[in-house]
C-alpha cells in the first residue's frame, strides 16, 4: 500500500459553518435554495430533498455560508452528530453542520467515505464530555486523519462507490414510485378526478361524489402513542429483540431497523405497545412534528409518536398517503413556544372522504408500487 499522509480535517479545504437566516422573516423562507439541517433523512451518499429552503433575500443573511456543488456535510450536534453526506448543488447548511469545500487534490467520494469513519468517532468522543453531544468547528478542523495519494483515493472509492450507487439507484426509484402514488392520491380523493361522471354534492369538506361520506379519522381507525420503557429498569433494554421506533426515525419511508430494541418484558410492564406490521407513525413533538413512517414488521415506539392502525376500510396505503397530504397542515396546527407539538386528539379529527370500493380499487393500483418502495428499502438496507 502507497504511504499515507496524516493532516488534519482542515488541510483538506475550506471549513464552512452554516448558519441559519432568521426564522421570523417569513420571506427568507420558501425559496429555491436548499436548506440542509440534520432534521433531513442524511443517511444516504447525497443531500436529500431537504424539507427547508431559503430565498435569495435569505441567503442574503448567510451569503458566506453557500456551499458549492460537491461539499462534504458533517453533523455536528445531537444524536445525529457524524452523519455525512454529498451536497448535489448549492446548499445553505445550518449551525449544526460542518461543511468541507474540498482542495483539488482530494477526491470527494474518497473524503466522504473517510468521514464517515470520523463522524463516527467523534460521536463516541462528544458523548464522554457534554451532556449534549457537539464538535465545535476547531475540533473538528483539527481532528487527524490519514489520506493517500490521490490516484489511491480514487481506486478506493471507486469500489465502495459501486455499491452506494445501486443504493442511490433505488432512492430514485422509490421516490419517483412515490410522486405516482401521491399524485395518484390527489386525483382519486381531493380533486375526485375518476368519479367527474357521477353527481356530485355537498360537504363540510365541499363537493364530493354522491355516495361518498365524510367522518373524522378517530371514528374510522384505532389510534395510539407509544411510550419509553424506564431506562432504570435493564431487562427493558438488554438482548431486546422488539424494534422501538423514535421520532427522529421517522423519514417519510418503510422503517427497516432502529437504533434501539426493546423486550417483551418491556411491552408487558410499560406503556410501549407492540404495533402490527405497516401501521403508519406520524411524529407529534419537536422539529420533526408531521414526519411520518410505516412499520414494516411488528415495532413499538415511543410516546412522541401516534401510530395510525389499518383495518379493512382504510389500510395503510391510504392511510400513509393521506397522512402525506395532510402534513402541512399538521405542521401548521403544532403549538408550544419551547417545544412545538400536536396532539391525537388533532390526528384523529383530521376529516376524510371516502368511498369503501373507491378506496379497495385505488389501493390494487397503489399496493403494488408501495410494495416496490419496501423491497428497495429492505435492499437498500442489506
Amino acid at each position: 500500500m502507497e504511504e499515507w499522509k496524516e493532516i488534519l480535517i482542515g488541510d483538506l479545504g475550506t471549513i464552512i459553518t452554516g448558519k441559519t437566516p432568521k426564522t421570523s422573516i417569513k420571506e427568507n423562507y420558501g425559496g429555491e435554495i436548499p436548506f440542509l439541517t440534520p432534521s433531513d433523512d442524511m443517511s444516504f451518499r447525497s443531500a436529500p430533498k431537504t424539507n427547508k429552503t431559503i430565498t435569495q433575500q435569505g441567503l442574503s443573511e448567510v451569503k458566506n455560508c453557500l456551499l458549492p456543488k460537491g461539499a462534504i456535510c458533517v453533523s455536528c450536534i445531537g444524536s445525529d452528530l457524524g452523519k455525512v453526506v454529498i451536497t448535489q448543488q448549492e446548499t445553505v447548511t445550518n449551525q449544526q453542520i460542518n461543511s468541507i469545500v474540498l482542495k483539488d487534490d482530494y477526491d470527494v467520494d474518497f473524503i466522504y467515505y473517510l468521514m464517515i469513519i470520523v463522524g463516527k468517532e467523534l460521536n463516541r468522543l462528544s458523548k464522554t464530555s457534554t451532556a449534549v453531544p457537539i464538535i465545535n468547528k476547531s475540533t473538528f478542523s483539527n481532528t487527524r486523519i490519514s489520506v493517500p495519494s490521490l490516484k489511491e483515493q480514487k481506486r478506493i472509492a471507486s469500489i465502495l462507490k459501486s455499491l452506494d450507487d445501486k443504493i442511490e439507484n433505488n432512492r430514485k426509484i422509490n421516490e419517483n414510485l412515490e410522486q405516482q402514488a401521491q399524485a395518484l392520491f390527489k386525483s382519486w380523493f381531493v380533486d375526485f378526478e375518476p368519479f367527474r361522471d357521477q353527481p356530485f354534492v355537498e360537504s363540510e369538506l365541499g363537493m364530493i361524489p354522491e355516495g361518498w361520506r365524510v367522518e373524522e379519522l378517530g371514528k374510522l381507525i384505532e389510534t395510539t402513542s407509544g411510550g419509553t420503557p424506564s431506562r432504570k429498569i435493564d431487562n427493558y433494554y438488554n438482548n431486546g429483540s422488539i424494534y422501538w421506533v423514535k421520532s427522529k426515525e421517522l423519514l417519510d419511508n418503510f422503517i427497516i431497523y432502529t437504533e434501539e430494541k426493546i423486550t417483551d418484558v418491556a411491552i408487558k410492564e410499560s406503556s410501549a405497545k407492540l404495533l402490527p406490521s405497516h401501521s403508519v407513525l406520524i411524529a407529534m413533538y419537536g422539529a420533526t412534528v408531521g414526519a411520518l413512517g410505516i412499520t414494516t414488521k411488528p415495532m413499538a415506539c415511543n410516546q412522541a409518536i401516534c401510530a395510525l392502525l389499518p383495518n379493512q376500510l382504510l389500510p395503510y396505503t391510504f392511510l400513509y398517503l393521506f397522512a402525506k397530504f395532510s402534513k402541512i397542515y399538521l405542521q401548521n396546527k403544532a403549538v408550544g413556544s419551547a417545544q412545538q407539538n400536536i396532539s391525537q386528539i388533532i390526528i384523529k379529527s383530521l376529516k376524510v372522504s371516502y368511498n369503501s370500493n373507491a378506496i379497495k380499487r385505488f389501493n390494487s393500483i397503489v399496493e403494488p408500487l408501495l410494495t416496490i418502495i419496501e423491497k428497495n428499502a429492505f435492499e437498500s438496507h442489506r
